[in-house]
């Protein structure tokens, strides 16, 4: 094979339309543009323009607020994660972390870290190293004998 042999695979281009060239081309005369008005004229940009009415966009009311620099964290409940250690896909002995849910195939992305809610129940006492953790996910994390290092570095890092 040599450079000048490359070529695209048959049919997989099309050739541009070349408007304004002729009435035997199909698209000759107006190009396309119909006749007069001013959408025919060059130079024309009217997305929101609707005709001097006042625009949707500006009818509608503004609400709320996203903020700029807020954390997107992977919010995984307990019960989730009970699930994973009852299918052998979690560790008891090692630390459950960000690297190890993502393995176990509870998260699918880091995302700037996991948070630990407190909806279902655990009864396996794994140590925690998370960027926050609901009350309630400490509460019955302690209880079945785990620990929750909330780690701010990683947070800050992150």
């Amino acid at each position: 094979m040599k450079l000048n042999e490359i070529a695209d695979n048959p049919g997989s281009s099309k050739a541009r339309m070349r408007v304004g060239r002729g009435i035997g081309s199909g698209k000759g005369k107006t190009g396309g543009r119909g006749v007069k008005g001013q959408k025919a004229r060059s130079g024309v940009s009217i997305k929101a323009f609707e005709g001097g009415q006042m625009p949707l966009h500006r009818r509608l009311p503004k609400r709320g607020f996203t903020p700029p620099f807020a954390k997107d964290y992977n919010e995984v409940n307990l019960g989730r994660i009970q699930a994973a250690v009852d299918a052998g896909k979690l560790a008891r002995e090692a630390p459950v972390t960000i690297d190890a849910l993502i393995a176990a195939g509870v998260c699918t992305k880091r995302r700037d870290g996991v948070k630990i809610l407190g909806m279902g129940e655990i009864t396996a006492g794994l140590s925690f190293e998370v960027v926050a953790a609901s009350k309630s996910a400490i509460a019955a994390i302690e209880k079945a004998g785990g620990s929750v290092r909330v780690m701010a570095a990683a947070a800050a890092e992150a």
